[in-house]
């Protein structure tokens, strides 16, 4: 975060102003920011943000832009599978460090250079792998909406993982009369409970259903030319 009272307008620039925004939402929530509050955090007046950014729609579009620069994006000649699936674990851990920008990350009206190169080297290395171009569109959307749908539950939970699973696992199961959710019971005592079960394997899980899935639908189209 920059020092208050120690940054002049000229030392402002628009990444500086994006990357403290960033700093801003992922400690108070994107609710909190405000470019009253950006400037203060610069020592500056709010007026003084404005030769660098527009206004705050400007400083949404580069904080989404932002993310999206800390997801890694696959090479064309990589098999794309093995790609999409580092990919879908890159985009879960930036949208983790970020908890704001899961619902944000496709809202932009004017997506920044690094949002485009990222589609542009996803459907690259799709199209490369012999999708046809309605499959790569399907892929597309059915990994995005898998990842930013387990990050949102992820952090939606009203636990952590590990040992405070476990102790909201046993309350579960102590309060809930057997015989009337005998299934709900049976899944936290023999799955839940068990060593080694940890939430977040269910992800991997899921996007390896997934990405078999995309790969048969790939390999079931009808071969053009």
């Amino acid at each position: 975060m920059p020092d208050s009272g120690t940054t002049s307008r000229a030392r402002l620039t628009r990444e500086r102003v994006v990357a403290a925004a960033v700093s801003l939402a992922d400690e108070n929530g994107i609710e909190s920011l405000s470019m009253r509050g950006l400037a203060k955090a610069f020592g500056v007046e709010a007026m003084s943000l404005y030769h660098h950014v527009a206004n705050r729609e400007a400083v949404l579009d580069g904080m989404v832009d932002l993310v999206f620069s800390e997801i890694q994006v696959p090479e064309a000649h990589e098999d794309w599978q093995t790609a999409m699936r580092d990919r879908a674990h890159w985009a879960r851990a930036a949208l983790t460090r970020h908890p704001w920008a899961v619902g944000l990350m496709d809202s932009r009206r004017s997506p920044g250079p690094a949002t485009l190169r990222h589609y542009d080297a996803v459907l690259g290395c799709l199209r490369g792998g012999g999708l046809s171009l309605e499959m790569a569109g399907h892929a597309v959307a059915a990994i995005d909406a898998y990842v930013y749908g387990s990050v949102l539950q992820e952090l939606s939970l009203p636990f952590e993982p590990g040992e405070e699973m476990e102790e909201m696992a046993v309350e579960v199961v102590e309060a809930l009369p057997v015989d009337e959710y005998p299934h709900l019971v049976e899944f936290v005592r023999d799955r839940v409970l068990t060593a080694g079960y940890d939430f977040s394997d269910e992800f991997n899980y899921g996007l390896d259903l997934l990405l078999q899935g995309l790969m048969n639908a790939s390999e079931g189209e009808p071969q053009s030319g």
